[in-house]
């Protein structure tokens, strides 16, 4: 039955946010592509970023805190597994968020993310597949904005780190972060909105996907990326400090200045890739950020090292920001773009678990380790990532290169 305060609050709603305040079932309508609603998604999508990748883009600096051994004495490889399975369970979740996403229970899985370890892989395949529903024709720039929220968390999270563990210890300094996550999940909670319920539920595992071509391909091309980006997001801090290019104070900043350039490098591709195609712009970007962490080698100071962490921070922006938009472009049936994301995204998830810790096995534990097999190890295979990714591109548009793919 329909309250009078029911009644009153209905008046008071403009009209052309009826129709789109509340999720729909059935066929969807066109996205609006902008508007209040559509940009208030991509700032929630912005801190849930913040708080899911931007603790993972964080890992440097525990890395080069539990290296120091303070805690306990271990190998590289052995701390590293704990950054791995971390990551790994980021993406593993996502091959349950994403149907639950697609069957419209969202503020079940923000309440969620309060509650449970493993929230962060609650979260990220939900956002992903819910702004792009806001958007048709600057998708790419909407998740680019909201990826970027990875960056700005992988620049506060390391200096509040850093600072507090010298003033109330370690254990207190994790305890902060946690309080800043738990404030800024106020915003996703007030603003975001589904504009599209499926009108029945869906699957966990897309078995079709596995017998599409360009999605298995590209699906193999984020997990060989993922290995590649997981030795840069655990060792950029680490190799300067034990190579004496910087002291420790930098050492720990090192993590925010590689976040501070993956800013532009999670909007500025995006924003290419609505224009001239979202494989067209992600394949020689990965190529060239392969380029640049076997560019490692050549860093022998502390300036060479700030420009190194700055460049390979733009181009390593691809890999949080580019590749739910390619998965939607792999999905015919737009209704399980959530499932699709999230499988996909479970797979590319055991590059993170093995990653680091192969990274470390490389690295070694005699001195002096192996840093110019682990920067060759990560560029090779980020220069491998992209030249698979290029066969998607020449799977969907073969030799053309005029073509937007």
């Amino acid at each position: 039955m329909t309250s009078d305060r029911d009644v009153a609050e209905e008046a008071r709603t403009p009209d052309r946010l009826k129709n789109i305040s509340a999720p729909t079932n059935g066929p969807p309508s066109p996205p609006p592509n902008g508007g209040t609603l559509a940009w208030l998604q991509v700032a929630a999508g912005f801190v849930l970023f913040f708080n899911t990748w931007g603790m993972i883009n964080t890992f440097a600096v525990f890395q080069t805190y539990y290296e120091s051994g303070e805690l306990f004495q271990a190998s590289s490889s052995n701390i590293s597994w704990i950054g791995s399975v971390q990551c790994f369970l980021l993406q593993l979740t996502g091959l349950v968020a994403g149907p639950i996403y697609d069957r419209g229970y969202l503020r079940l899985l923000l309440v969620t993310a309060f509650c449970v370890g493993i929230g962060a892989g609650l979260l990220f395949t939900p956002t992903v597949s819910l702004i792009p529903t806001w958007f048709s024709t600057r998708i790419g720039l909407a998740v680019g904005i909201a990826s970027s929220g990875s960056s700005l968390g992988g620049n506060i999270y390391p200096i509040v780190l850093y600072r507090l563990i010298g003033q109330v210890g370690f254990p207190w300094a994790v305890r902060s972060i946690g309080f800043i996550a738990l404030a800024t999940f106020i915003i996703p909670l007030a603003v975001m909105r589904m504009r599209v319920r499926m009108p029945k539920p869906r699957a966990i595992v897309d078995w079709s996907a596995f017998t599409d071509a360009p999605f298995i391909v590209f699906t193999l091309s984020v997990l060989i990326l993922f290995i590649g980006n997981a030795v840069l997001i655990f060792y950029v801090s680490y190799y300067p400090q034990n190579r004496g290019y910087t002291d420790t104070s930098l050492a720990f900043y090192m993590v925010a200045i590689f976040n501070a350039g993956s800013v532009l490098g999670r909007i500025a591709p995006n924003a290419l890739s609505d224009r001239i195609g979202a494989f067209n712009t992600m394949a020689p970007i990965t190529i060239m950020l392969g380029v640049t962490v076997l560019c490692m080698l050549g860093v022998h100071n502390e300036a060479g090292m700030i420009v190194e962490a700055i460049v390979t921070g733009f181009f390593s922006g691809v890999v949080v920001a580019l590749p739910p938009v390619c998965f939607r472009i792999l999905t015919e049936n737009k209704s399980m773009i959530g499932t699709r994301i999230g499988q996909g995204f479970a797979i590319g998830g055991f590059g993170l678990l093995l990653g680091g810790p192969s990274a470390g096995a490389i690295l070694g534990t005699d001195d002096p380790l192996n840093w110019t097999g682990l920067w060759v190890y990560g560029g090779v295979v980020g220069c491998v990532a992209g030249l698979i990714m290029l066969c998607v591109r020449i799977m969907k548009a073969a030799f053309v290169l005029r073509v937007r793919v």
